[in-house]
């Protein structure tokens, strides 16, 4: 520690000079004479320790009420230091205790609690004791070398470890290693059926032996009916439960989680905010609303806060917010006049930056740590991906109870399309399955456009604003009177950049341009390739006509009856949803982020240029059916919320402790499978888990280099916040929330 510029030499050494030779050769004998002196007294010393190891024990043992016995501990240390050799002397412990000493413990016990408060080491002393008692007491030697040898035994090939439950074989023993490694295979890019056919063929040989039939006939047909891994499984845990062993944990657990013992906490973080007008500022707004909704939990919505700066770059209009109490104020309003109730949930920010090149928000410093320990009970990561790119702080698993994620959006496809972007999206593709993996117990993605992610389901979660139900609603009771709903044509409606279905669009209008003559489209959005997009639509000379852009609840798109949306890099389009809310008609690609919406008579799917051309002319020479009661539920947010309770597992977790959560999801197949997780987590570890360990303490140590987090495209300074996030949030300054040290 020499960098505190201290000079701590003597005088003599430190003025420099020829005198260091000498000095040397002294040194040298003074130090061997220590030597000599110090090794003479350790060996006396271990000596004594042998001969008074008897009266040490019987110390111990003796039932001594703890403030006398600490009184004459002190009295018997001091007596034995005052000797002119300062050795320990345990016959002085042993004088100390004899029996008609202990009379009068309660008239001298004013004068221990005195002396205790003066002594700071015999607090110390009693605590370590009372440590040792405890684990003493917890589990005896004899008991853990029982609980070894069982272990051992169990892992033998001899026949004769257990009479009614046969011992494992170095087939299975295999097959579990390779079925313990498949979410490491996964990470390697080995596909997961040739995972299943190794575990097959080693568990082949045992298939008919006694040792699989440990399923009881009361056993549901279900549990009968898994495959080969899932028999395994329980194959390990039974011979495991045989020996006694219990599974308490693994190497990467952190048992420090939330008392769930009150009232349950939602979290919803999110990597945007309103006015952003961006699907994941909209929908986990709408989220946290309608899960508020039950007396269940209490509910927070996490946002990122921008700087003045970057709110400048973000917010249309040239929008800012000088607090965050402000910029609150205006999301509930928002809100509020769209869903047409008072909202009843906590909005918290956290600090972020905005990204010019991927016009993306990025967290600026560990966002965990803007939730409350005592909230931190069940998370809901929207974009988990984008959340934990350069997440560098608490796991979200060690500190949350239950996570989940919700992927909203194709990274894949749209780093395709940029320079380079095959080699960018293999990276990519990696770093989300690590993130993924290392930061959710559950994921679900909202269509099969979405990257298949591991401990992932699609569903669709997202609902629609009420008030485009409302429009649809009207329209319908119009077509009922008689009255003409409909009086403009076909439109298009989206942020404009060609990412967002622009070149598809054209590409489609500028081969068909004879087909679609007298067709016209009127197209709403603002972007960053406007001029691009307009210039190329004016060269073509197609028939689009260009207008700022607007809300898609604005009354001036009401009355058009076709929705044209051509884009195949989203996940599952809002303004899809939304139009087919209002009943309108939706031409769109047959495409796996359209999957939701094939099930309502108004869209229309096409795989062909030629197919496009035959439903838009189908969707303008008829009219829309009006929607049934059934198909506008399944569009709402009750629904999308209900679907989200389910397959999420929160409906279970919420009824359930901490110590269920893990075992209460749905497995792969869609069986729940609760009991049978917990019956097999009780007594094997499970390999998953250490490798969700590995790959989140690995990205840990990679986020926190400030040159690799560069040189992946990360903003200059997000791993920690800035002085102007400390004073609009009122967060301790950086230099105290992550001080620098003199090493």
């Amino acid at each position: 520690m020499a960098s505190f510029g201290v000079d701590t030499r003597p005088a003599a050494a430190a003025s420099g000079g020829g005198g260091g030779g000498s000095g040397g050769g002294v040194a040298g004998t003074t130090g061997e004479g220590a030597l000599s002196f110090l090794s003479r007294g350790l060996r006396e010393d271990l000596r004594l320790i042998r001969a008074r190891a008897g009266e040490l024990e019987t110390f111990l043992s003796a039932p001594v009420p703890e403030p006398e016995l600490f009184t004459r501990l002190r009295r018997a240390y001091s007596s034995s230091a005052s000797s002119a050799r300062t050795r320990l002397d345990l016959s002085a412990f042993g004088k100390a205790f004899e029996a008609d000493a202990w009379r009068g413990a309660r008239a001298t016990r004013w004068r221990w609690e005195e002396e205790a408060e003066e002594w700071e080491p015999v607090r110390m002393v009693k605590a370590r004791l009372r440590e040792l008692e405890r684990r003493r007491q917890a589990q005896s030697p004899s008991d853990m070398l029982h609980k070894l040898k069982l272990s051992l035994k169990s892992m033998t090939f001899a026949p004769e470890a257990s009479e009614d439950v046969p011992p494992l074989d170095l087939g299975e023993l295999l097959a579990y290693f390779v079925k313990q490694s498949v979410p490491l295979f996964d990470q390697l890019g080995i596909k997961r059926d040739v995972c299943d056919k190794l575990v097959e063929s080693l568990c082949s040989k045992r298939k008919d032996h006694p040792a699989y039939g440990f399923l009881s006939a009361s056993e549901p047909s279900s549990l009968r009916n898994e495959n080969v891994g899932d028999e395994l499984d329980l194959r390990i845990a039974s011979v495991l439960q045989s020996t006694g062993h219990h599974y308490e944990g693994g190497f990467w657990s952190d048992g420090h989680k939330s008392d769930i013992s009150g009232k349950r906490h939602v979290a919803i973080v999110t990597t945007a905010s309103l006015p952003w007008m961006t699907g994941t500022a909209v929908n986990p707004l709408f989220r946290a609303a309608y899960l508020a909704k039950s007396s269940k939990q209490d509910v927070t919505l996490v946002v990122p806060w921008l700087c003045k700066s970057d709110q400048e770059l973000v917010y249309p209009n040239s929008m800012t917010f000088n607090s965050p109490q402000e910029q609150e104020t205006y999301m509930r309003n928002w809100l509020e006049e769209r869903v047409g109730f008072k909202t009843d949930f906590k909005i918290s920010f956290y600090p972020g930056k905005f990204q010019k090149e991927r016009r993306s928000i990025i967290p600026a410093g560990d966002t965990s740590q803007f939730i409350p320990s005592k909230e931190a009970d069940i998370a809901i990561l929207e974009e988990p991906e984008h959340l934990n790119w350069y997440h560098h702080g608490k796991r979200w698993t060690d500190k949350f109870n239950h996570v989940v994620g919700v992927v909203h959006t194709n990274y894949l496809e749209y780093i395709k399309r940029e320079k380079n972007g095959a080699i960018q999206a293999f990276f990519v593709k990696h770093i989300n399955n690590m993130v993924a993996r290392a930061y959710c117990h559950k994921i679900l993605r909202l269509s099969g456009a979405t990257q298949d992610l591991p401990k992932s389901m699609i569903c669709n979660v997202h609902g629609v604003n009420p008030k485009f139900l409302e429009v649809g609603e009207r329209i319908a009771a119009e077509q009922e009177s008689g009255q003409q709903s409909f009086s403009k044509g076909a439109y298009f409606l989206g942020k404009m950049v060609w990412a967002k279905g622009y070149r598809e669009l054209i590409d489609l209008f500028a081969k068909h341009k004879s087909d679609l003559e007298g067709f016209k489209l009127d197209i709403y959005g603002n972007g960053e390739d406007s001029h691009e997009v307009q210039s190329a639509a004016r060269k073509l000379n197609l028939n689009l006509n260009f207008h700022k852009g607007r809300d898609h609840a604005d009354d001036s798109l009401h009355g058009y009856k076709v929705f044209i949306n051509p884009s195949i890099s989203d996940v599952l389009c809002t303004a899809t949803a939304e139009a087919l809310a209002m009943g309108k008609f939706v031409v769109c690609a047959d495409h796996p982020s359209n999957d939701f919406f094939r099930s309502f008579p108004n869209c229309l799917t096409y795989k062909t240029s030629e197919d496009f051309v035959a439903r838009v002319k189908e969707a303008m020479t008829r009219d829309p059916q009006p929607l049934t009661a059934e198909q506008r539920y399944n569009l709402s947010w009750e629904a999308a919320t209900q679907r989200f309770m389910e397959h999420s597992a929160l409906d279970k977790v919420l009824n359930s402790d901490s110590s269920e959560c893990a075992g209460s999801v749905t497995t792969e197949s869609g069986m729940s499978s609760a009991n049978t997780r917990m019956r097999r987590s009780a007594s094997a570890p499970n390999m998953s888990d250490v490798v969700d360990g590995g790959l989140a303490f690995v990205h840990y140590c990679f986020t926190g280099s400030e040159l690799l987090r560069l040189s992946t495209g990360a903003v200059p300074g997000t791993r920690n916040y800035n002085k102007q996030h400390s004073l609009d949030l009122h967060l301790p300054p950086p230099q105290v929330q992550n001080p620098v040290y003199g090493w």
